[in-house]
């Protein structure tokens, strides 16, 4: 494999058995090894599965070359910071940097509509971070990223500019190091399950929420249910309701869910509808601000997993 090219060979068999992994990892990490020598390399470490799985994979290509940088920029799923912590610095023996930039990407943010114009922010935010971090240490001479393969088609097609392809600066100090770049979604969770990563970080959902989203995935998985992705959304605008007695103009919730194999299609599916009141129940009970409560039934094509 061509672990330089964009291009996916049409001839790539998908990598879905542990044999298969094992192979792809075994050439990753001489691929890895080749490119960097006995350079550094920082890590963009979000705790999401594919950055994690990189994380998982130039640990063993290179072990201690890797410096990890974990950038909390205030939109985390609640616990994710310190679950990331947990993984990678005390089980994983992994270099780690903790760097708290709430305030920092936030106040960049706020204002902003524009979903587009959010992923440039977050992306050129991102490596300015990075690049303080790197002056700090010796020798970094790479960027690790855990960029796949719909990134790039998504970010080529114009659908949507992911902050680690469309939404980095022009100019980028290091070289990338993107292990996993060719990649669907569900073959790097199984080329993760091979590296031995936990099954809370390969399963991990890979979109950011709070005390709505806990519960959305509390009674999921407290259902016993097998959805591929599930989380919800509060968006941007509000909405009219009544509590004890009086106008209150609060906010909505959309519940998502999918499955999918590769993220390029997906489809919704059906839940329970015990299921879905108890969840409207603990959200409008548990979360203050919220006073609605959907769940949305659209399919990629033509709506995209996520909402921005």
């Amino acid at each position: 494999m061509d672990f330089t090219s964009n291009k996916r060979p049409d001839d790539m068999a998908r990598i879905n058995t542990p044999e298969l992994a094992q192979a792809f990892i075994d050439e990753a990490v001489e691929a890895v090894r080749a490119q960097v020598g006995d350079g550094k390399v920082l890590l963009a470490l979000s705790g999401g599965v594919d950055s994690s799985v990189v994380a998982a994979l130039l640990i063993k290509a290179i072990g201690k070359q890797l410096v990890c940088v974990h950038v909390n920029h205030g939109l985390m799923r609640k616990g994710e910071s310190e679950q990331v912590i947990d993984v990678f610095q005390n089980q994983l023996g992994a270099e780690l940097i903790y760097v708290d930039a709430t305030d920092r990407f936030l106040d960049l943010l706020a204002g902003e509509a524009d979903p587009e114009a959010k992923r440039h922010i977050i992306g050129e935010e991102f490596i300015k971070v990075f690049d303080e971090e790197a002056a700090k240490l010796d020798g970094i001479g790479f960027l690790g990223q855990g960029t796949i393969y719909p990134d790039i088609l998504e970010s080529e097609a114009g659908v949507k500019a992911h902050h680690n392809v469309g939404g980095l600066p022009a100019e980028l100090n290091w070289e990338l190091v993107e292990p996993v770049k060719l990649l669907f979604k569900d073959e790097v969770r199984v080329v993760g399950r091979e590296l031995g990563l936990p099954a809370s970080m390969v399963d991990r959902q890979p979109f950011p929420g709070r005390e709505a989203d806990a519960i959305v995935r509390e009674e999921i998985d407290a259902a016993g249910l097998s959805i591929w992705q599930y989380f919800c959304v509060v968006p941007d605008y509000r909405a009219t309701g009544v509590r004890d007695g009086k106008r209150a103009f609060e906010w909505p919730c959309i519940i998502r869910c999918i499955n999918t194999v590769d993220v390029m299609t997906a489809e919704v599916p059906e839940l329970d509808w015990a299921l879905l009141k108890k969840m409207t129940a603990r959200i409008l009970d548990e979360v203050p601000g919220i006073c609605r409560v959907c769940y949305e039934l659209s399919p990629k094509p033509i709506a995209t997993v996520e909402w921005e």
